[in-house]
């Protein structure tokens, strides 16, 4: 039941094996639009690939490296909020689409499929083999600043 908001126009497409095809299309219209909050599970079957969401998006940025907000978390039953800020380009949504049940949590509760979401920052998967995705070779003697904020509120 949690609602998610991600700060994303584009994601990029992933061949068979997941991995991405160097496309970047839009999440107008699709299963991908999370631009205004929406239950995670309203539109999960119909992700690409139909196992649910373990997808990049690309995160509209106010500049290059700048710290801006990337997606909002939000659980209606307890009012728990998390805000999530990135200085990277990229945010990957899994929602634990390989999970069958057979391991247990706390209390015994069993892990299952979709039982679960991660928010991962990041450059896009695959970019040092993409020319159009933003690059992460580093040469000698550069520095490398990656800096994520994750913020927990209350409604």
């Amino acid at each position: 039941d949690h609602q998610l908001q991600i700060m994303a126009t584009q994601f990029t497409p992933v061949d068979d094996t997941s991995i991405p095809t160097g496309e970047l299309k839009s999440v107008e219209g699709t299963a991908m639009d999370f631009l205004k909050p929406h239950t995670i599970g309203a539109r999960i079957a119909q992700a690409p690939n139909g196992n649910g969401y373990d997808h990049n998006f690309v995160l509209r940025k106010t500049g290059r490296g700048t710290l801006d907000l990337a997606a909002v978390l939000h659980d209606p039953k307890s009012g728990r909020v998390m805000q999530v800020f990135t200085s990277e380009p990229g945010i990957q949504l899994y929602t634990a689409n390989y999970l069958d049940g057979s391991l247990t949590g706390k209390s015994g509760k069993p892990y299952v499929k979709n039982g679960a979401v991660c928010l991962e920052t990041q450059h896009f998967p695959d970019s040092p083999n993409k020319p159009n995705f933003p690059s992460t070779t580093l040469q000698p003697g550069e520095r490398f600043v990656s800096t994520t904020i994750h913020r927990f509120l209350a409604k």
